[in-house]
């Protein structure tokens, strides 16, 4: 589907995400007919990461006086996301900030939209081609690497963990599985037990970990590949009565609560609303033929008690980082 974002009509937006059935649009008639028109791809509807880098987008075009048009693939399967791309390309936005579903897999897509004219900046996962104005997005090894060692230290650099792993496809898991199982190296009193994916989804991490459970007497730790595995490795520990320290990735709004409450450590901040935000920057300014940098890769935090308040502002209501802000990173 397709959605037009204006400060005109700020409920349409949710009110076709919500829809069951979408009937294709005539892109062409919704786009405006001044100024800038920067197409949004994100290849699903639900991620709350990919939610962020809408609302970016749209930020950041208000400010530089620009529009954002979304396109959102109702499912990750390749027929879907090549179908709105081809709608895309009817479309003639003047730029696209793209997140692929599948980094190589969409790698024709942006070679199409560049036969059209059509630039794109590729944000979020990282194509393994293409041309592209530039790339936007939080290096997975150091934000996992950093998460870590931030739960060893808290367990006092000694203790059992297990892994939480991402789909094996997929760059954001496979590097921060390698950084979670390099940061265990560094601790010789730190034993890894074992690794598995849950897909990054909650209810299959809830049926890994009670397999972890009923396996390991002893689990001290838990390195989640993102937020929504945390907290099914939560709902396990809580309905086996156990205990152990939990770290997941992304700090996304649904997490902020068991920080609070102790039940999450703590959580990298994957951002993807910087990663929309600057994204969409890039991409107004090489329009304009100002300079632009290649890649931005976005400081590692830990978002934890000490921090959380910040992540409570809605998205809505933040200010996007500016493209010289980050250029130190």
């Amino acid at each position: 589907m397709a959605v037009l974002s204006k400060k005109k009509i700020p409920d349409r937006r949710h009110a076709a995400c919500v829809a069951a059935a979408i009937a294709v649009l005539n892109m062409s008639a919704l786009l405006p007919a001044e100024g800038e028109t920067i197409a949004t791809f994100t290849r699903n509807p639900s991620n709350p990461i990919l939610r962020g880098v809408r609302i970016g987008g749209e930020t950041a075009a208000r400010s530089l006086d620009a529009e954002v048009v979304h396109f959102i693939p109702r499912n990750e399967t390749l027929a879907e996301q090549l179908g709105l791309v081809d709608e895309l390309v009817r479309a003639k936005p003047d730029a696209v900030v793209l997140a692929p579903f599948d980094p190589q897999a969409m790698v024709p897509a942006v070679d199409k939209l560049n036969a059209a004219g059509i630039p794109v900046t590729n944000v979020n996962e990282r194509l393994a081609g293409g041309s592209v104005v530039a790339y936007v997005g939080t290096d997975d090894y150091q934000l996992a690497l950093a998460t870590a060692r931030y739960l060893i230290n808290a367990m006092g650099k000694k203790g059992n963990v297990v892994i939480l792993e991402g789909p094996d496809n997929l760059p954001t898991s496979i590097e921060r599985v390698k950084a979670y199982k390099d940061a265990i190296k560094e601790f010789p009193d730190v034993k890894l037990l074992a690794a598995k994916s849950a897909n990054y989804a909650r209810t299959p991490a809830v049926e890994v970990m009670k397999s972890f459970l009923r396996l390991y007497p002893q689990i001290d730790g838990v390195l989640a590949a993102n937020d929504p595995m945390a907290i099914g490795a939560v709902e396990a520990l809580k309905a086996a009565n156990r205990k152990a320290l939990v770290v997941g990735i992304n700090a996304s709004k649904e997490v902020i609560d068991f920080v609070k409450s102790g039940d999450i450590l703590g959580s990298g901040d994957y951002n993807g609303f910087a990663q929309g935000c600057l994204g969409t920057q890039i991409a107004i300014r090489n329009l304009r033929k100002q300079p632009t940098p290649k890649e931005i890769s976005l400081k590692s935090v830990v978002m934890d008690k000490t921090n959380y308040q910040t992540y409570e502002t809605p998205i809505e209501r933040r200010a996007c980082p500016t493209l010289d802000s980050v250029a130190g990173n």
